[in-house]
């Protein structure tokens, strides 16, 4: 079952909802309620990541999210982040798949106690199925992209920005941890 994970500026549309659930994790609450929604015959599992009161990206709590996707079957996520582009050649409004993330600062885990080994990535399959779409659709998305994970809830600061140039394309606060989270679970991402 595929879950959506959407960020502030992603509503629910159009899509027809068929319910929704509070779930309750070993980590805590979500951010908020999963609603249950369908689409092209499909249902599908959405949670809004910031809640209805607008967390800020350090409040969210990433485990309890994943988790409660987790409980409910989800066995793919797409994120649907806002970001910072660092690069002139992705103007605001492009779609971007990104192949890649790097965030050296802390990112978030199920495995406090103990030492679990993964080397975080994207999944290919769901990423080749969303270019496939998006293309479909005639977004033009940008395909090969790394994603830098800062801490927030501030933005970067112009030295910040020109380091960051040297490393990535997009900046953002959230994804790192989710992707990273749903890998524990063996969920694609």
């Amino acid at each position: 079952m595929l879950g959506i994970i959407g960020g502030s500026n992603a509503g629910l549309g159009n899509f027809e909802t068929v319910g929704k659930e509070r779930i309750v994790t070993p980590f805590g609450e979500p951010s908020d309620d999963v609603v249950f929604i369908r689409f092209a015959g499909k249902e599908i599992r959405y949670l809004l990541r910031h809640g209805p009161h607008h967390l800020p990206p350090h409040r969210v709590n990433h485990q309890a999210n994943v988790y409660a996707l987790k409980n409910l079957g989800v066995s793919e996520i797409i994120g649907i982040s806002s970001v910072g582009s660092l690069k002139p050649e992705i103007p605001p409004g492009s779609v971007v798949v990104p192949h890649d993330f790097l965030s050296p600062w802390d990112v978030r885990t199920f495995h406090e106690e103990y030492a679990v080994h993964i080397t975080p990535r994207l999944d290919d399959g769901l990423r080749t199925r969303l270019i496939d779409a998006a293309i479909h659709l005639g977004l033009h998305p940008v395909t090969q992209a790394v994603y830098i994970q800062t801490t927030g809830p501030r933005l970067e600061t112009r030295a910040e920005i020109a380091m960051l140039r040297h490393f990535g394309e997009l900046v953002g606060m959230t994804m790192a941890h989710e992707a990273t989270l749903s890998q524990e679970q063996d969920i694609a991402y």
